[in-house]
């Protein structure tokens, strides 16, 4: 068994209060792992989940989709691996694939596609053609397609 590789990979313990009474990470928690991936990866290319422009106005990234398949419990205290990939860069958004690995046992996998959009004052969405300097920077994964690794 291996792990994937892939364009970036987010380490990190479990809390206890991500877990419910049998120790088990809730359900909810790996979409927060997900995203914490997801901001991690954009501060290593020096980019910022949200980005306020020179007019005052705020480019973000709110989830459009998700989706999560959970294959093994993670519990407190476990060293967790994010592994994260742009599997797809479309013209205003981004389809990021994440696989969350304890070692060499994959726990869960999952898709969350995030449009970038300009966040206003009002509270008003309004999605943009990706832009510097995140388009500079941003590229789909050129490891997604290879096999997956058997899980245990």
């Amino acid at each position: 068994m291996s792990v994937p590789q892939s364009q970036f990979v987010y380490e990190r313990r479990i809390a206890f209060a991500e877990t419910d009474m049998a120790g088990i990470v809730h359900f909810s928690n790996y979409y927060r792992l997900m995203e914490e991936a997801e901001h991690a990866y954009f501060r290593s290319l020096d980019l910022s989940i949200m980005h306020r422009r020179e007019d005052g106005v705020i480019v973000g990234w709110p989830r459009v989709n998700t989706h999560c398949q959970y294959l093994a419990p993670a519990r407190y205290e476990d060293i967790i691996q994010v592994y994260v990939d742009v599997e797809r860069l479309g013209v205003k958004s981004i389809t990021w694939s994440m696989a969350i690995y304890r070692g060499e046992t994959k726990l869960a996998q999952g898709r969350m596609k995030t449009a970038c959009c300009l966040c206003r004052a009002d509270h008003t969405l309004e999605s943009i053609p990706i832009a510097s300097p995140y388009a500079d920077k941003l590229q789909e994964s050129p490891y997604l397609g290879q096999s997956e690794p058997v899980t245990g």
